[in-house]
């Protein structure tokens, strides 16, 4: 998280950087391949969609209506989008519980574990759109110091691949996108 912005800022700062790549990729093909192996421009944004629908569901009892994410992925986004951040501006004292994270508040939980994921899928599907993506060489290397710290355990998650190795001087955003197993060169 950027140090100049709350937990509900940031997640709407992403969220809206996100939407803004949705939008450009309404015109063309969903099924592009992305750096995510096996997975398409429209599999990014119905993972975030999806995964964090289910979360909330399995581990705060929050029940968001379901939406059709290939039917229109940007306006499932926008959809998405509000109902996630109606969370962050009124978490109403819920709590997540769950076996990966603990018990913490939501607002805490979504902040340590969606918005950074939006933002890192955000270079994912940038590149599939064949655009460029600043990650932010401050977050990015905050992240994967953090991200080293806890290296077994991601890695043992099945959420990351295997360490893409980089040039020794490369940068932080190229650093983290090796850690996390993407090849920072990848172009569609």
């Amino acid at each position: 998280m950027s140090s100049d912005l709350s937990r509900r800022e940031q997640h709407a700062y992403d969220a809206a950087r996100f939407a803004e790549l949705v939008d450009s990729a309404a015109a063309t093909d969903w099924a592009r391949p992305s750096p995510v192996a096996a997975w398409t421009a429209l599999d990014v944004v119905s993972h975030l969609v999806e995964w964090s629908r289910g979360f909330l569901k399995g581990s705060a009892g929050v029940e968001l209506a379901p939406l059709d994410v290939p039917a229109d992925p940007a306006a499932a986004w926008k959809a998405h989008t509000a109902d996630v951040q109606a969370l962050f501006d009124d978490p109403a004292g819920r709590m997540i519980s769950n076996p990966h994270v603990g018990d913490k508040p939501l607002d805490v939980a979504l902040s340590e574990i969606y918005t950074p994921d939006i933002w890192m899928h955000s270079w994912d599907l940038a590149r599939t759109l064949g655009q460029d993506f600043d990650l932010g060489a401050e977050r990015a290397a905050a992240t994967l110091a953090g991200a080293a710290a806890m290296e077994d355990a991601m890695r043992s998650s099945g959420q990351f691949g295997p360490r893409v190795e980089v040039a020794p001087d490369a940068t932080p955003q190229e650093q983290l996108l090796g850690f996390i197993g993407r090849d920072p060169y990848w172009h569609s």
